[in-house]
């Protein structure tokens, strides 16, 4: 009996010293993370100005442990498509008519988080140096969502191109336009192919993200362009089981700042204006 019991107890006593070797080794492991623990936040965003106001904010970010994954878009439709099934956390690249037209249309519950900025919309071409040179059957492209193309045709109204139907301000389509006095005719396109059209039409009415992408500077070479009481202020967009996390929040705070501000008055000269 003692022959079997030594190899027993040898064989106890090497496990109870495992078990307690992983538990020596294991301990430190939560103190080394803690509470600094690096959290990824992926964005959406269009390239221009919204992903470079990003990339201004992501050192800031870093610091206080949030890692910006920033995601760029040429469209309006996936960053909040990839938002709500939850492949990104938060996107960047639109105003609050265009989400609200959005999660009706979609069927989605996506929410803002704060302003950020606005983005003066304006009237650009290449055929012509002032609108009251518009041909009689000139073509005008304008965005072809339901937001963004009533935001160009009461731009246009404001400039005396056309009369909409009373009413239907910023919401105003093709089919409500009452007075057209030089028979123009509309191209409705996506909104990011407006700049590539330019050539082909008279007129274009464009985002002013899709106008910087292009080079176009709106202040200087929009021949007519919004003015700074802009009810479309560009926002930070999330869901609302996550826009009171604290990462959202520390990007929501990034985002408004003295230094974020400065950095839009300084980049873009009027074309991106702070909203906060």
């Amino acid at each position: 009996m003692k022959k079997w019991l030594v190899p027993v107890l040898s064989l106890t006593l090497a496990f109870s010293l495992a078990g307690c070797g992983k538990k020596e080794t294991a301990a430190p492991a939560p103190a080394a993370g803690g509470d600094k623990k690096e959290v990824t936040l992926k964005v959406g965003a269009t390239a221009v100005p919204h992903a470079e106001i990003l990339e201004f904010v992501k050192p800031k970010l870093k610091e206080q442990g949030v890692n910006l994954d920033i995601k760029v878009f040429n469209d309006y439709v996936q960053p909040n498509v990839q938002v709500f099934e939850k492949q990104l956390d938060a996107n960047f690249f639109q105003h609050t008519p265009y989400l609200d037209q959005f999660n009706k249309d979609q069927k989605m519950n996506l929410v803002k988080v704060t302003n950020v900025h606005i983005e003066p919309f304006g009237v650009y071409s290449k055929k012509i140096k002032k609108l009251d040179e518009l041909k009689d059957g000139a073509t005008i492209a304008i965005p072809n969502d339901a937001t963004n193309g009533g935001r160009a045709l009461a731009l246009l109204e404001k400039n005396g191109i056309i009369k909409l139907k009373d009413g239907v301000g910023i919401k105003g389509t093709v089919k409500d336009v009452v007075e057209n006095p030089k028979h123009v005719k509309f191209k409705e396109l996506e909104a990011a192919m407006l700049p590539r059209a330019l050539g082909e039409v008279d007129l274009a009415c464009i985002n002013t993200n899709y106008a910087l992408e292009a080079k176009l500077v709106p202040t200087k070479d929009a021949l007519a362009i919004e003015g700074k009481d802009s009810p479309y202020v560009n926002i930070l967009v999330a869901r609302p089981d996550n826009k009171d996390s604290d990462a959202i929040q520390k990007l929501a705070k990034a985002l408004n700042t003295p230094e974020v501000k400065k950095f839009m008055e300084d980049k873009y000269q009027g074309a991106v204006v702070p909203a906060f």
